[in-house]
C-alpha cells in the first residue's frame, strides 16, 4: 500500500484503517486483488473491499454488538465504504452513436 501513487489515493485506502483503529487490524491479514478500471476506482473497490472484509471478519470470529459499531461508523463516516454504486455503462443501441444519442434526422 506504502507503494501506491498518488499520495490522495494512497490515504483513501487507509481510511478504513484509521476509522475503525489500527488495533482492530492486529489478527486480520488483508490480501486485495483488482483488475479492470482506472486508478481511482482500483482504489475505492480496494477501499470498499477491506472494509467489508473487516465487517465480515467481526460479525464470523467476533460478537455481533462490535460488528454492529463497526458497521455504523463505518455508514456514518461515508456508505460508499459498505454500498457499492450499482451505475454501469449503457450497452449501444441501433440507430445511432451510442447508447442514447440517434442519427442526425434530413427530411430532404
Amino acid at each position: 500500500i506504502e507503494l501506491l501513487e498518488p499520495e490522495p489515493l494512497r490515504h483513501k485506502i487507509f481510511e478504513p484503517v484509521l476509522i475503525v483503529g489500527a488495533d482492530k487490524f492486529k489478527e486480520i491479514d488483508i490480501r486485495v486483488r483488482v483488475r479492470g478500471g482506472g486508478n481511482t476506482s482500483q482504489v475505492y473497490a480496494v477501499r470498499q473491499a477491506i472494509a467489508k472484509g473487516i465487517v465480515s471478519f467481526y460479525q464470523k470470529y467476533v460478537d455481533e454488538q462490535s460488528k454492529r459499531d463497526i458497521k455504523e461508523t463505518f455508514i456514518q463516516y461515508d456508505r460508499s465504504l459498505l454500498v457499492a454504486d450499482p451505475r454501469r455503462c449503457e450497452p449501444k443501441k441501433f440507430g445511432g452513436k451510442g447508447a442514447r444519442a440517434r442519427f442526425q434526422k434530413s427530411y430532404r
